[in-house]
């Protein structure tokens, strides 16, 4: 909920979210670097990953990731499913936007579609409900 100028108690703070491939070498820009896929991307070393949290929880159910398969006509309906399944998960919701709130943040993914994919929708979802 956004209130006016004056409720600042109220009021939502901006997040900055960026996102990036989990395969791209992590940088001091990037902030928190968040995981967000529910296995761990293949052929990267937890060590080189760079990755301040995984958050498992934040992405899409294998099933309805397996129903979508990064396939640009099923983007709409796959944003409807996902946003449904994030809306059941308001502890994890919350605890990236106070991440996002609170510094810089990166969603790093896997997919070779970065059009398509559930970082692209998780950002869009987080920015819906922070008011961005």
């Amino acid at each position: 909920m956004t209130a006016g100028p004056s409720d600042t108690k109220t009021r939502v703070l901006a997040v900055n979210i960026r996102l990036k491939r989990v395969y791209e070498e992590p940088t001091p820009a990037d902030g928190d670097r968040i995981l967000v896929e529910r296995l761990w991307p293949r052929g990267v070393a937890k060590s080189r990953a760079g990755v301040d949290l995984w958050a498992k929880e934040a992405a899409p159910s294998t099933a309805l990731r397996k129903w979508f398969d990064h396939d640009p006509a099923r983007w709409t309906e796959f944003k409807r499913r996902y946003y449904r399944e994030l809306d059941s998960r308001p502890d994890v919701v919350r605890d990236l936007v106070n991440r996002a709130q609170n510094g810089d943040v990166t969603f790093v993914f896997a997919s070779s579609e970065s059009r398509w994919n559930n970082a692209v929708a998780l950002k869009e979802y987080i920015e819906k409900h922070t008011g961005v």
